[in-house]
């Protein structure tokens, strides 16, 4: 139990939970919509754990991404370790912005991360994407102060189970 109080716990079943997120099939319409749910989990517990998490696991985790999605190998790991280190970079910074203000962060992120997909594309020969490629990070926008308030609502109930 001391596992769950501590956060690793959690940190790892948010992290599976992001996975099949991303494995979940949705309808041809409402593909451009899916978010990166690795990348807006991840996102939160380098906010919140940085000396848990860091580029070794963004590797890690980008590479075990890449075998269940099928993608390119080390694309998932690319886009991961990229936004992982400007997370750590700015880490000081975004942890005092208001949640809007993380919101619109993490928006300019999910872009910056688009951008990343979009490239490894262009060079491995795929072609431009449609216009719908880069509606993802304006769901992001919406979806992040809702994943934070749960994840940090989880993760403090059970910090508190563990002075109680």
């Amino acid at each position: 139990m001391s596992r769950w109080r501590d956060g690793v716990g959690l940190l790892w079943a948010s992290i599976a939970v992001a996975l099949l997120l991303g494995l979940l099939p949705v309808p041809t319409y409402l593909a451009p919509f899916k978010p990166y749910w690795l990348g807006l989990v991840f996102c939160y517990w380098l906010l919140e754990t940085p000396a848990r998490t860091g580029l070794g696991l963004a590797f890690v985790l980008g590479l075990v991404a890449d075998l269940l999605y099928g993608n390119l190998l080390g694309e998932q790991a690319l886009r991961l370790c990229i936004l992982a280190f400007i997370v750590l970079r700015f880490r000081a910074r975004l942890r005092f912005f208001t949640l809007t203000q993380q919101a619109l962060a993490v928006f300019a992120l999910m872009l910056n991360d688009r951008a990343v997909v979009l490239m490894v594309r262009l060079l491995s020969g795929e072609g431009l994407p449609p216009w719908q490629f880069w509606l993802s990070p304006g769901v992001a926008l919406l979806l992040w102060p809702w994943l934070f308030l749960l994840l940090d609502d989880i993760r403090l109930r059970l910090r508190g189970k563990d002075a109680g």
